[in-house]
């Protein structure tokens, strides 16, 4: 009967001591996996910085206009795409705000940050499409926009550096930037969570095993 006592204490140990171990291992890939998630979530505001909120916050298209349509153009020669292919630069010029002056209009920002035969294209097409499709699209919108000559809509200008420019819309609002830096910064606050709430549940099992050695001690002592 001793025997058998002594063998099930050591089974129940053993059962124990395994089940600490599995516990261990389950609590130290879950901050292995906390700490990864505030990692990438690091390299992931490195990445929307540098798309995002830099092309934001240097952005200077934040005067609302008013531009009334004055001419449309495609001009002969074909302009780089990207470094992919060519198209055809379809020029679109606009009085700004009542003024005699024309300027260039383009759809949105990243149209002006070329070179500077690009710079007068109103906007960048698909570069992966064929020249036959990317004239027809260029056409398009051209015949699109001849009809409106004389119209007034609203868009963006800039009094530096791009005095000539304007644009129809901003690529990068606010709203797309605080969009991209939600998803890092959902990442992070989950990874700081996973490793807290491991770490909060380790301390409050050492508490309850302290608390238990002090009541078996009591107990033992009253005894």
């Amino acid at each position: 009967m001793q025997e058998q006592d002594h063998r099930g204490e050591g089974g129940q140990g053993q059962g124990a001591r395994t089940q600490k171990q599995a516990s261990s291992v389950g609590e130290d890939r879950a901050i292995l996996l906390g700490f990864t998630m505030m990692a990438f979530s690091v390299l992931m505001f490195f990445v929307v910085g540098m798309t995002t909120v830099k092309p934001y916050i240097n952005s200077r298209w934040e005067e609302n206009s008013s531009c009334v349509l004055q001419q449309t153009a495609i001009l002969e020669r074909w302009v780089d795409c990207r470094g992919v292919s060519s198209m055809p630069c379809l020029t679109v010029t606009v009085y700004l705000n009542g003024s005699a002056d024309g300027v260039f209009l383009h759809l949105d920002e990243e149209s002006i940050l070329g070179p500077i035969t690009v710079k007068k294209c109103s906007r960048a097409g698909n570069c992966q499409l064929s020249h036959e499709e990317l004239h027809d699209e260029v056409k398009n919108v051209e015949n699109n926009l001849t009809g409106r000559q004389g119209s007034t809509f609203p868009c963006f200008s800039s009094r530096k550096p791009y005095l000539s420019h304007a644009v129809l819309r901003r690529k990068y609002t606010l709203s797309r930037t605080l969009f991209g830096l939600l998803w890092p910064c959902l990442m992070l606050v989950g990874g700081a969570a996973l490793v807290g709430l491991v770490k909060l549940t380790q301390w409050l099992g050492r508490l309850s095993s302290r608390l238990f050695c002090l009541k078996t001690r009591a107990l033992v002592s009253t005894l």
